[in-house]
């Protein structure tokens, strides 16, 4: 299976990677089911507690990282408190530079400011001015205002817009048809119920 990455580390912002992490373990209407295995990676393998209070053991330290399909990096009160988490955006950066692709929201793309990935990427965050404050910053001409952006191999999210961020996740990932995934958006994001006769249809006889 191809290995997709999801850092988990203190003070992680649960609730904005879980539409990802859920319907990527949930192989119904995947386009091809069993491609994908999520893996966790933490800076080490020692538990962390999430901020909503959840206890997480990784499956392996930052330094095991191989063989990468996607890294997706949540916020974290951490991201604006130091450079503790720096080891991931210096990671993130090596995996673009490999071609590999990596989806940051929230505080995570601070981290991905500090170390000068949106330099010459089109992104967003929580606000320009935001990433303005984070030194090491080149990207300002690079800012789109919207909910999520994909450029080439890099996602973004503002902190408000998990399930956008899941859904340029999965359309990377070729996760679903495109039929599916829009279904998929109209059910999550604008309560469209019309969207279940879509996302059963796969499953019809």
């Amino acid at each position: 299976m191809n290995k997709i990455y999801h850092a988990v580390y203190e003070t992680m912002a649960d609730w904005e990677t879980g539409h990802a992490t859920a319907h990527i373990r949930n192989g119904q209407f995947h386009r091809e089911p069993g491609r994908y295995e999520l893996i966790t990676v933490g800076l080490t393998t020692d538990p962390i507690t999430t901020m909503g209070g959840l206890r997480v053991t990784p499956d392996i330290s930052i330094d095991s990282i191989k063989d990468a399909a996607m890294l997706i990096l949540p916020g974290a009160a951490l991201w604006d408190e130091g450079d503790e988490l720096a080891p991931f955006a210096r990671k993130a950066h090596e995996l673009l530079k490999a071609g590999v692709p990596v989806a940051a929201i929230c505080g995570a793309t601070a981290g991905l400011a500090r170390e000068g990935v949106f330099d010459t990427r089109d992104h967003t965050s929580a606000a320009l001015p935001y990433l303005q404050m984070q030194q090491g910053y080149g990207g300002t001409e690079r800012y789109v205002e919207a909910l999520a952006v994909t450029d080439g191999n890099l996602i973004t999210s503002t902190p408000t817009a998990p399930v956008d961020f899941a859904r340029e996740i999965f359309a990377k990932l070729d996760l679903y048809t495109p039929e599916v995934l829009d279904a998929w958006y109209r059910l999550f994001a604008q309560n469209d119920t019309s969207a279940f006769e879509a996302l059963m249809a796969p499953s019809s006889p």
